[in-house]
């Protein structure tokens, strides 16, 4: 065989071996710092939330809405995302991950389906739905449990650092939840 195939072969061979390697997906990893959540009125929608321990270093979040109201055309969804490096709460800087406040049925048939389902639907009673979700929004006792978000739908390469969520819902009550994280780049 003469060096050109051998050449040749083996560039192949380590192009196919790399591409095998290469795997789409989130790049980093998070572990939840603090969670908070607060209501305008519990009789409406009580809320409590919380940060859990799993192991040494495994971590997970928790939450639950006693919902007793009826969202309509005005109930309004947003979130805001900020990042920093150092956890210190002046240091926060907007990142442009925000969920635009918009309604809240829309956001239901858009960020809710696409990602936050799909991150929480597996340990919680939350609603599931295909195609376009139908009023009203079940009043009752949601649950998250030990939930582990696996990234779906969120960004795959983000600055290591703290983000924090700021989560808000208006309407005919005001609730929403702060969730703080720490991101450190996945190691492969």
């Amino acid at each position: 065989m003469n060096s050109s195939l051998l050449y040749f072969l083996a560039a192949f061979l380590i192009a196919v071996l790399r591409i095998r390697n290469c795997r789409a997906g989130r790049n980093w990893n998070y572990e939840p710092v603090t969670l908070q959540a607060f209501s305008s009125d519990d009789s409406l929608l009580k809320i409590s939330a919380k940060v859990d321990r799993l192991g040494r270093a495994d971590f997970a979040f928790s939450m639950t809405l006693d919902w007793n109201y009826d969202a309509d055309k005005n109930t309004m969804v947003e979130a805001d995302v900020y990042h920093c490096t150092s956890g210190d709460e002046s240091d926060y800087k907007l990142m442009p991950f925000s969920i635009p406040k918009q309604p809240f049925f829309e956001y239901l048939n858009a960020f809710y389906k696409d990602a936050f389902i799909k991150n929480v639907g597996h340990c919680s009673n939350l609603i599931q739905f295909e195609g376009e979700f139908t009023p009203p929004w079940p009043r009752g006792v949601y649950k998250l449990d030990k939930c582990v978000a696996s990234g779906e739908g969120l960004p795959e390469l983000v600055p290591e650092g703290y983000y924090k969520i700021v989560y808000n819902t208006t309407g005919q009550v005001t609730w929403g939840f702060i969730f703080v994280v720490r991101v450190t780049q996945k190691v492969i």
